[in-house]
């Protein structure tokens, strides 16, 4: 029987726009499998690739170059695409429901719909601070952050809460995007509750240089636990003032993910195998953020969704076709590029390997803006 035969009659459904679908779509449009239904569910038509974000957030990427047209994807790999959030997931019957009221059968499903910010460890977060991700909430705050900015009252002090790389990136990009744009000097707070896992002592002096260089104040090793409209307060009792906070820590499952009866890790998020399939589920699988591969735990971040995108693409298409399915482990060390606003970045990876300057920053641009014209299908 032909692998076409199959698959012919069968649903794939693909709930959520997260970066692992997106590549699963750029594979299902570049070799289609024939008699194959393709759903793909999506709150958004456009999802944004957060490598490119803290690009934009500097000026240097306008906001239709950092977003992947899921309409234009889902159609180029004979997809349709239902603009929805699924509120229920029926494992028994496979059965996926939405907040429009449709339920959805599939064959086989996979679920990429990140994460949603937990702002809990820190008071007055939710009413005092703008939260990262998901990033397409954090767009919209971030127009309304600007437009009071340039105003001549506007906020002049920014705190970036999380020391992670996301965090770091962040700062630089604020720093550099305000500093064009308001001709009053502007101030730019780091905090951070420990030193940024992945970033090994090499890569970090050149950050600490870079911050230095930049003029954006470090708050190392000392936890935000309280936000309000004057600032932040630290565990040490530090106050740092701020007009603006922005939080890149605490990521939480999604919670329509609570109610389900999938494996989960101890924080809630899907539990999955080295397949990508949910421990307690064949028919289904998880990828990007919302998910934790239990025998291989990464970080969540955008880069190990982005590995996992082809190894999910070939496994959905060997469970349709009912042949076995490969096992994936994820590499520990990954090429890590820092932009720092200024026309350079600060690279490295593994242990040792660390570099910066204006070529890297080429670098990083060159990599990202490749990524995204795979999907220009």
């Amino acid at each position: 029987m032909s692998s076409s035969a199959k698959t012919t009659g069968k649903h794939l459904l693909l709930v959520g726009g997260g970066h692992a679908h997106v590549l699963v779509l750029e594979a299902f449009a570049r070799n289609p499998e024939p008699g194959l239904t393709i759903t793909l569910v999506s709150k958004d038509r456009l999802t944004p690739y957060s490598g490119m974000l803290p690009g934009h957030l500097a000026g240097t990427y306008t906001r239709d170059e950092i977003h992947i047209d899921l309409e234009r994807l889902a159609r180029a790999a004979g997809a349709g695409l239902i603009l929805d959030d699924a509120v229920g997931f029926d494992r028994a019957a496979r059965r996926v429901r939405l907040k429009g009221g449709k339920a959805l059968a599939y064959d086989i499903l996979s679920v990429d719909i990140g994460i949603t910010p937990d702002l809990s460890g820190i008071a007055g977060a939710q009413e005092h601070a703008l939260a990262v991700k998901p990033i397409g909430s954090l767009l919209q705050k971030w127009d309304r952050l600007v437009e009071s900015a340039v105003a001549p009252n506007g906020p002049r002090r920014f705190a970036i809460v999380g020391g992670g790389a996301a965090g770091i990136c962040l700062a630089f990009a604020v720093q550099a995007f305000f500093t064009a744009q308001v001709s009053v000097p502007i101030e730019v707070s780091l905090i951070g509750s420990s030193e940024a896992p992945g970033i090994h002592a090499g890569m970090r002096r050149r950050i600490a240089q870079a911050l230095k260089r930049r003029r954006i104040a470090v708050h190392a090793e000392d936890a935000a636990v309280r936000i309000d409209q004057n600032g932040v307060t630290l565990a040490s009792g530090r106050f740092v003032p701020a007009d603006a906070v922005l939080v890149s820590t605490h990521a939480a499952p999604p919670p329509v993910l609570a109610a389900t009866d999938w494996a989960k890790d101890e924080s809630g998020f899907l539990a999955t195998g080295p397949t990508l399939q949910i421990l307690n589920d064949e028919t289904a699988f998880a990828a990007g953020d919302c998910a934790t591969m239990i025998a291989h735990p990464r970080p969540k971040a955008g880069v190990f969704a982005v590995r996992q995108g082809p190894v999910l693409a070939r496994n959905l298409r060997r469970a349709l076709r009912g042949e076995p399915l490969e096992n994936y482990i994820p590499q520990r060390d990954h090429l890590l590029l820092i932009a720092t606003g200024d026309g350079r970045a600060i690279g490295g990876r593994g242990r040792f390997l660390a570099f910066e300057g204006r070529l890297a920053w080429r670098l990083k641009d060159v990599i990202d803006r490749r990524f995204m014209r795979r999907f220009e299908l």
